[in-house]
């Protein structure tokens, strides 16, 4: 969350949105969609607007439909980043500090026990700006089967030193978070691990966020979300079994 980019084009967050439900996991509210007896589940981590986020729920819908369950917790606590984020009485780093991906990765683990205890048996986890941040943290357990981070928050050399499990990471070719530049560099740490498979790669003529942030009236947009989307789905069905 270090450049303006992070806040462009934000979301009419809507509590009702998607065809899933809301309902309590592990003490956090949680969008929750698919079938309750899959035993494959995918973690959806949203970026700083959070889990009302329409465009996340229809992607969680999507991954859904192909016979996972898929959550989307408000790690947030009701709490997103605020649209109107140049007012000068928001004090975006005390924001941050509450809202830590330290503390997000650990809210996490409640969350996979608790998809455990339901019967899954292999959970995979998409991240996105702010959530990538936390996923890659995740990534170097091995609570989660498979990551893919999308458009994530600048992430450091030991965190990619650390991911244990197959892992893509999804990036845009303007951005300053995480230029191309940087997770190329990522990418050939991560494909030095011959243990475990994983890729980067870069989406030509779009910005950070875009997988979940697209102009729906910008056509090239929507393809590109779309194509992102269904790399992220095929991640899961290859690597989450």
């Amino acid at each position: 969350m270090s450049s303006s980019q992070c806040f462009e084009n934000p979301p009419n967050l809507s509590s009702t949105c998607g065809a899933g439900r809301v309902e309590e996991l592990a003490g956090l509210k949680t969008y929750v969609t698919g079938p309750s007896d899959s035993k494959r589940a995918v973690l959806l981590i949203a970026d700083v607007f959070g889990y009302e986020a329409p465009k996340l729920r229809k992607l969680a819908d999507k991954v859904a439909s192909a016979g996972f369950l898929v959550v989307v917790p408000d790690f947030l606590y009701g709490d997103p980043f605020p649209m109107d984020y140049t007012n000068p009485n928001f004090d975006r780093e005390a924001w941050k500090k509450i809202h830590s991906t330290d503390k997000m990765c650990e809210d996490a683990k409640p969350v996979i026990s608790a998809l455990k205890s339901k019967g899954v048996s292999a959970i995979g986890a998409a991240g996105f700006c702010w959530g990538g941040k936390v996923l890659v943290k995740l990534a170097g357990t091995e609570d989660i089967q498979a990551a893919v981070i999308l458009h994530p928050g600048p992430m450091t050399e030991d965190e990619i030193e650390a991911i244990k499990i197959p892992t893509a990471i999804l990036g845009a070719e303007i951005d300053h978070a995480s230029p191309p530049e940087e997770l190329k560099k990522f990418g050939k740490i991560m494909s030095a691990k011959t243990e475990f498979e994983s890729y980067v790669k870069i989406f030509p003529s779009v910005s950070h966020g875009w997988s979940v942030r697209y102009d729906d009236d910008n056509e090239f947009a929507v393809k590109s979300a779309e194509e992102a989307q269904e790399d992220t789905l095929n991640w899961f069905l290859k690597h989450v079994k």
